[in-house]
């Protein structure tokens, strides 16, 4: 048997396994700017990171009082960002290394994701990751995004794994809030430094307060390890 045991890992899709907040920040800045929103900066961004993008248009429509239709903004933000998505997506090169050495051991992945279906395919084909994490769910397919549980249950369920048997990546508070939940074990990698400190955080079975600067494949392999063996 794998050293990892009956272990199952669920990723975070964005800020996680790859960088791709630079790319949403872009769609989601010419999209408010078509809507004549022109001051969208990278610190307005940071506030909705961990958030699904249907929410976070919700948000928006709120807070700029847009009067395009939700599902238009909708249409509008994931167009412009399958075609930055598409063009260059950046994998973290430690969290690349942690997806190969559990895919050596065979450990089940999924991705769990606040992104559309359409974004989360075209990421992991486009990085090569779809070879190794074959099972993605995205909020869009169930009730209630990120701080909610249901997407991590859902990738659960569709790898046949117990929660309790889950171990949950994250880079977002909502997110590792939503690990909690789901009564799943949290890695944390916090992608806004400044956050580390939030109380979802400190619930993190592990953290690594200097986000991708400070995780090591070996490290949370090694950790893993120690959490079976003591299982």
């Amino acid at each position: 048997m794998s050293t990892l045991g009956r272990i199952s890992v669920i990723f975070d899709l964005d800020g996680t396994l790859v960088d791709s907040e630079p790319n949403y920040f872009e769609a989601g800045r010419q999209t408010l700017a078509g809507q004549g929103v022109t001051d969208f900066t990278w610190a307005d961004h940071e506030r909705y990171v961990g958030v699904s993008t249907r929410e976070t248009l919700a948000l928006w429509r709120e807070h700029y009082g847009l009067t395009a239709p939700l599902d238009d903004l909708l249409a509008e933000k994931n167009r412009r960002y399958l075609e930055l998505a598409r063009a260059s997506t950046h994998v973290y090169p430690e969290m690349r290394g942690f997806v190969e050495l559990l895919a050596a051991e065979g450990v089940p992945m999924a991705v769990a994701s606040g992104s559309s279906p359409e974004a989360i395919e075209a990421i992991l084909t486009g990085t090569g990751l779809a070879a190794l994490v074959t099972t993605a769910v995205s909020a869009d397919e169930v009730a209630h995004g990120k701080p909610a549980p249901d997407v991590f249950l859902e990738a659960a369920r569709r790898l046949g794994a117990e929660p309790s048997g889950c171990v949950v990546l994250e880079d977002a508070a909502p997110g590792a809030a939503a690990a909690r939940a789901a009564g799943m074990r949290c890695v944390a990698i916090p992608y806004v430094a400044a956050q580390a400190g939030d109380p979802a955080f400190a619930e993190a079975d592990l953290i690594f307060p200097g986000g991708q600067s400070e995780f090591t494949a070996r490290a949370a392999y090694d950790w893993l390890a120690a959490e079976v063996a003591r299982s």
